[in-house]
Formats: structure tokens, C-alpha cells, sequence
């Protein structure tokens, strides 16, 4: 038994008293069966680690290398599938690891800027596991992964297994306690690398860290949205907290409250209408994202005629 098992045996009684609470006709089902409560369970704690890794990203202008390292790992994905591996994800966590050492290695050594060290491997490795999937249906009639890569590209989280859910509790919260303790680094490097180093902060080695991190948790995010959607929860709720927050510690808080109410909202948007959880979720952040820059608009140009 996993540390995601564990974690909802434990929290599961609370989730049952929960459900005649909720709203709509199949949304209540994420509060009551194992299957969908390992599915809400999943969206919610890859959510919170997204919450404070995305506002890090914002802050450090990356928010590219969240995107490509989620390609990155369909590359990781691809080869687990070809190989008829039974957890792609930890292929995709190699893959993703590796790119992000790689990345960070070409960027500090200035052979190239990290946009488009990013852009290399985020079209390289999706190029290649496309082209060895392609190869692979070819040499064999019995091959047929569409739902796999379906899955992957575009997220499953109704179909969320025991060890997908271990995968993304252990990796959150090592990323979280990470984070955590690495926060004051992390913050002065941002701010000023150069007094950083004078300060004795090993900013190579954060850096280094932040990057293993950040493609740890990407590829946990992976199963709840998909490869082509991580940024929806990785990137949008921070960069709309970063919209109305006035703080580090606010925008923080503003971002665990609008990736709840993404997911949240998603979820129960997705069982009634019966769409796919990934991609409603990460239209809500989009559409919360879009309601707070127009009425952070509307305000200024009231507040700037009432003073004229």
C-alpha cells in the first residue's frame, strides 16, 4: 500500500460526509466511490504543489519550462508504451529530469537562453515519441496506443490508478518540503542572482534543484490534464493571482483558492455534462483568468474617471 492509498483511507470517511452536500446528479460520485475519490484526491494535491510552484515560475519569467518539460515527458511516455511498460509515468519523470539538468546545464553555461533551450527539447522529444509510436504501430498490427497517448496528451483523471495516485502524493510532497526550505534561495536568486552569490547562495545548485523540481511535479500533473494542458494548472491560477495580489504571500494564498475553485468547478462541470475533466479544468482557469483581468480593467478606468 502506497502513501496515496494511505492518504485516502484516511481522508475517504470525510469525503463520504461530504457527498449529500454536493450539487448536480454525477458530481457527488467523486465523494463516494474509491475510483473517483482517488481521482478528486489526485486533482486536489497536484493542484496545492501546483499553487506554489507555478507562483515560483511567474516570479522567475519560466513559465515556458513548465509546458516543455510536459512534452518532454510524452517522450518519457512514448518509449514506456512501446516497451509495455505498466507505469509510464516514471519513464516520463526520467525523461522530464534529465531535460531539465540539460536545460539548466545549457543556460548557465550561456550556450543558449533558456526559451530556446526549452523550445529544443520540448519539440525534440515530442518529435520522438511520436515518431517511435509511429514506427511501432507500423511494425506490429496488434499495436494500438491511441487511448494511451489520448490519455496522456489530453489527461484521465477519471481513471486514476493506485500507483498514479502514489506517484503524484510522493512527488508532492517531497516538491512541497523542497520548496519550503529552499523558499528564501529560490526568492534571492530571482531577485538578484549576482547578490546572491555574494551572499554565499550556491545559485547554480538551486537553480539546478528548482529545475528536477519543476519536472518532477510537471510529470505528476500530467495524468490530471495531460501533457498539452499542464500549464492550465501549472501557470494560469498564479498568473491571475499575480493580477490582483499585493504580496508574495498573498498571491500564494489567491493562487491555492483559484486552483480549488478550477478544479473544483471543473469537476463538477465535466460529470454533468459528461466532458473531459482535463480540459474543462483547465477552460475554467482560463475563464477566471479572463473575468479577473476584465473587471481588474473595468475598475482602473472607473477608478482613473472618478479621479479625473
Amino acid at each position: 500500500m502506497g502513501i496515496g492509498v494511505i492518504l485516502l483511507e484516511l481522508i475517504s470517511p470525510l469525503l463520504e460526509l461530504l457527498a449529500p452536500l454536493m450539487p448536480g446528479d454525477t458530481f457527488p460520485i467523486f465523494f463516494k466511490l474509491k475510483m473517483a475519490q482517488r481521482s478528486l484526491l489526485a486533482a486536489i494535491i497536484a493542484t496545492i504543489v501546483a499553487g506554489f510552484l507555478g507562483t515560483f515560475l511567474i516570479m522567475k519569467n519560466q513559465a515556458l519550462m513548465g509546458d516543455g518539460l510536459a512534452h518532454v515527458s510524452f517522450g518519457g511516455v512514448a518509449v514506456a508504451i512501446i516497451l509495455g511498460a505498466t507505469s509510464p509515468l516514471w519513464y516520463a519523470l526520467l525523461f522530464a529530469i534529465i531535460a531539465s539538468i540539460c536545460i539548466n546545464e545549457l543556460q548557465t553555461r550561456e550556450i543558449l537562453t533558456g526559451d530556446a533551450s526549452i523550445a529544443i527539447f520540448l519539440t525534440g522529444t515530442l518529435a520522438l515519441g511520436l515518431v517511435l509510436l509511429k514506427v511501432a504501430e507500423g511494425d506490429s498490427s496488434q499495436f494500438q496506443p491511441l487511448a494511451q497517448i489520448h490519455s496522456y496528451l489530453f489527461g484521465d483523471l477519471l481513471v486514476m490508478p493506485e500507483d498514479g495516485l502514489d506517484l503524484i502524493v510522493l512527488v508532492s510532497i517531497i516538491s512541497l518540503l523542497i520548496l519550503a526550505i529552499m523558499r528564501n534561495a529560490i526568492l534571492a536568486t530571482t531577485i538578484d542572482p549576482l547578490a546572491a552569490r555574494i551572499q554565499g547562495i550556491p545559485v547554480r545548485k538551486v537553480e539546478l534543484l528548482f529545475g528536477i523540481v519543476t519536472a518532477a511535479v510537471v510529470v505528476s500533473m500530467v495524468k490530471v490534464v495531460g501533457a498539452l494542458l499542464v500549464t492550465a494548472l501549472l501557470v494560469t491560477p498564479a498568473a491571475t493571482a499575480r493580477q490582483i495580489s499585493s504580496s508574495f504571500k498573498s498571491s500564494l494564498i489567491i493562487t491555492q483558492i483559484i486552483g480549488f475553485i478550477s478544479v473544483i468547478g471543473g469537476l463538477y462541470i465535466a460529470s454533468e455534462i459528461n466532458s473531459a475533466a482535463g480540459s474543462t479544468i483547465a477552460l475554467v482557469t482560463a475563464v477566471i483568468f479572463g473575468i479577473v483581468v476584465m473587471t481588474k480593467s473595468i475598475y482602473n478606468v472607473a477608478v482613473k474617471k472618478t479621479e479625473n
